[in-house]
Parts: structure tokens; sequence; C-alpha cells
């Protein structure tokens, strides 16, 4: 795997001279791109029910903190008739019953952002009896038939350890995209492209402890592709504006996941000020877990 040098997004990028990364703005341009590429978009709950076309995107968005800004994203992408997948944790300052209806009524899917077996110590019997309780809340809101665990890098305990013991099929669950669409171990028949914002970059696996594809190294091709973590024909995706011209020079509409932290994302210069410092601040915590877990 190649390991890419560590450095904050740029204030402004050569590219795109008046513009900053990781703005609600910027984001939209990267939907446009997407578009007038010609990709087409879908849920993860339509995709797993075998509804998306060939040359699809799946845009999915883990809710971790400040569910205000999860909104002003669902409506940039209603705007351009884009539905998306919204993962919620259940905790009170982000299970905002407002904010995930109003998510809902624009024609988004939500799902659950599940951190239970974290939660609960590693306990599986009282993970899954959290893990039904959250959902159940959940529940009370809006539909929810898919899940995606939170990857809680700070912890020992990987959340997605509670289906060696349980089958979240048995809770009315269709799809995890951890085991249905990116782990290519059990799903190889998959080629699909996954990016994600995790580390405030696009090619920031070396600063991510779990949110990242799982390789079959025994096949000859990888069916799915840690784009995150490698050269994609020879462009370095690092910024969003790599990642925009990626796509509109690049002919092949590869099936992509693109994953995203919309509270990273902001119009205010304070909070992206802040969110610059502090995520910095955690890649090189991160990349010490990594290097001594």
């Amino acid at each position: 795997m190649e390991l890419t040098t560590f450095r904050f997004s740029p204030l402004l990028t050569t590219n795109y001279p008046l513009m900053k990364d990781f703005t609600l703005h910027t984001y939209s341009k990267l939907l446009q791109a997407l578009k007038v590429a010609g990709y087409n978009f879908c849920t993860f709950e339509d995709w797993c029910e075998g509804k998306a076309i060939n040359g699809y995107v799946i845009l999915r968005h883990d809710i971790d903190n400040k569910p205000q800004h999860a909104l002003r994203f669902a409506k940039v992408e209603a705007e351009l008739r884009i539905r998306a997948t919204y993962y919620f944790r259940t905790s009170k300052n982000i299970l905002c019953p407002t904010v995930i209806n109003e998510i809902a009524a624009l024609g988004h899917e939500i799902g659950y952002h599940y951190r239970d077996l974290v939660d609960n110590n590693g306990n599986v019997e009282n993970a899954i009896y959290s893990f039904q309780k959250n959902l159940s809340a959940l529940r009370s809101m809006v539909s929810v038939r898919t899940i995606s665990m939170d990857g809680c890098p700070w912890s020992k305990y990987d959340n997605r350890d509670l289906w060696k013991t349980y089958d979240y099929r048995d809770f009315g669950i269709i799809g995890e995209p951890y085991f249905d669409i990116l782990d290519s171990k059990l799903n190889g028949n998959n080629k699909i492209q996954y990016f994600t914002d995790t580390a405030r970059m696009w090619n920031g696996d070396r600063y991510n402890v779990r949110d990242k594809s799982i390789i079959n190294e025994s096949l000859p091709h990888s069916t799915v592709l840690p784009t995150s973590s490698k050269r994609v024909d020879d462009e370095v995706i690092h910024s969003t504006f790599d990642f925009i011209n990626h796509i509109k020079t690049n002919p092949t509409k590869e099936n992509m996941m693109i994953t995203t932290h919309p509270q990273r994302w902001t119009d205010n210069t304070m909070e992206w000020m802040i969110e610059l410092v502090t995520q910095g601040l955690k890649n090189k915590v991160k990349q010490l877990l990594i290097r001594f877990r």
C-alpha cells in the first residue's frame, strides 16, 4: 500500500485559486461535476435492492456531530435532485427529530450509525440490547433499513465484531456497507471505488484506522479499489479539487461510494479554521494509534 506524506488541506488551491476546500460551495461543485459526467445517483438502500444502474455513485454521510451541517448537505443535494444516505448516531446532541425528518422529507435515506460494541466496552450481550434500543428510537422517526458502523478510532473495539455473534438481517436490516459492498472477501463480484474524507482529505488512509475497504489479496485483481490510499491513473486525489478534476478528465464512470462527514464542511471561516487545525492534530494521534496498535 502506498502511503502519502502528511499535509493539511490547503487554504487555497492552485487549480481553484479563489476557493477553499471542505466548504459547502466546494461540495456543490463536486456534485455538479458528477452530474455533468453522467453518474447515476442512488442510495445504499437502492443498491441493496438491486436498483443501482451501472456507473452509479452512492453518497454516504456519517453524522457524528453537528446535525445542522447534515441538513445543509441534504438541501444542496435536493436542489440538484440527488438522493443520498445519512447515517445518524443516536446520542442526544445528534438525534435531532426535526433535522432527521426534514432530511427524510427531501427524499434522502436515513440509516443508523452504530457504535454499540464500543459504547458497551466489548460486551456483545449489552451491545445487541443497545443496538435494538437505539435502532427502535431512530425508527420511531423514520424508516431505517441499512446501518453503517462508526469507526471509533480511539477504541480498541471494532463495532463490526458485533456481527460475529449476531446477524443484522434478523433486525430488519438489509445492508451494511462494510460487509455488503466494501468487503471483497465476502462480496467479490462488486467493482467499486471507495472515497472517504476521513482525515479531511481524500487520500488519508495513513490516518484512517477503520473507515476503509477490505481487500481480498488472493484475488488477481481486487474488486474493491482503495482509492483513498493510492494513486488513480497516476493522479493523486488529495483535495476535493483533485477529485473534481479526476471526474472531469476520466472518461470511464467507475461505480463509486463517496463517504463524507458533513461537520467537516462549512462556509463559516471560524468553523473552517477550527476544523482544519483540530483535524490535523487528530491525524497525528491516529497515525500513532495505527503504528502501535
